[in-house]
């Protein structure tokens, strides 16, 4: 008998919901620093940790462009 061949759970959005539920490692330390929005741009921290994380980690594409920073990847 053959093997069956990709995921089955694919057309389940139950399933592939469970695995987004979490905060993004953005919002976790976005949350840490008690920053708002309107505070991310000033924050030296977050800056610091935006310049380590950015091509691992998801971070909002405004918030590099006000820093300029260039993601690995960008076309």
């Amino acid at each position: 008998m053959t093997k069956k061949r990709g995921n089955p759970d694919w057309s389940k959005p139950e399933v592939n919901a469970a695995r987004n539920n979490g905060p993004t490692s953005f919002e976790e330390i976005v949350r840490e620093l008690r920053l708002s929005p309107a505070d991310y741009q000033h924050s030296t921290q977050l800056k610091a940790w935006v310049q380590k994380n950015k091509d691992q980690k998801y971070v909002p594409s405004n918030l590099l462009r006000a820093w300029n920073f260039e993601v690995k990847g960008d076309l």
